[in-house]
């Protein structure tokens, strides 16, 4: 069972590890991970912002699941991007999780 409990630790030290990496790249603005139960389980933004980004992100994102399998029941959501003025949002959608990706388009 040790053995157990250092592979998840070396897991998590990965996942933390590859979340510093993607917050140092130019014009990252935040990093959030939500789980299929629309819970954020990480983040590195203030509490209010990722729960709204949370919970508006995976509607959208069931949604645009949703409307890619009606459009072709063979294709899949693979990494949306949502752009605006001054956000970026992208989305890398998994079975157990989505990471959520806030970018500052002109930089």
């Amino acid at each position: 069972m040790q053995n157990d409990g250092r592979a998840s630790r070396m897991v998590q030290d990965e996942v933390e590890e590859t979340l510093k990496q993607l917050q140092s790249e130019r014009g990252v603005q935040g990093i959030i991970v939500v789980n299929t139960e629309d819970i954020p389980t990480k983040s590195t933004k203030d509490n209010p912002t990722t729960t709204q980004y949370a919970n508006l992100t995976h509607n959208f994102i069931l949604k645009a699941r949703n409307s890619v399998c009606e459009f072709d029941p063979q294709n899949n959501l693979n990494f949306p991007q949502i752009r605006s003025k001054k956000n970026e949002i992208t989305v890398a959608p998994d079975q157990d999780d989505f990471l959520i990706v806030t970018q500052n388009p002109t930089e």
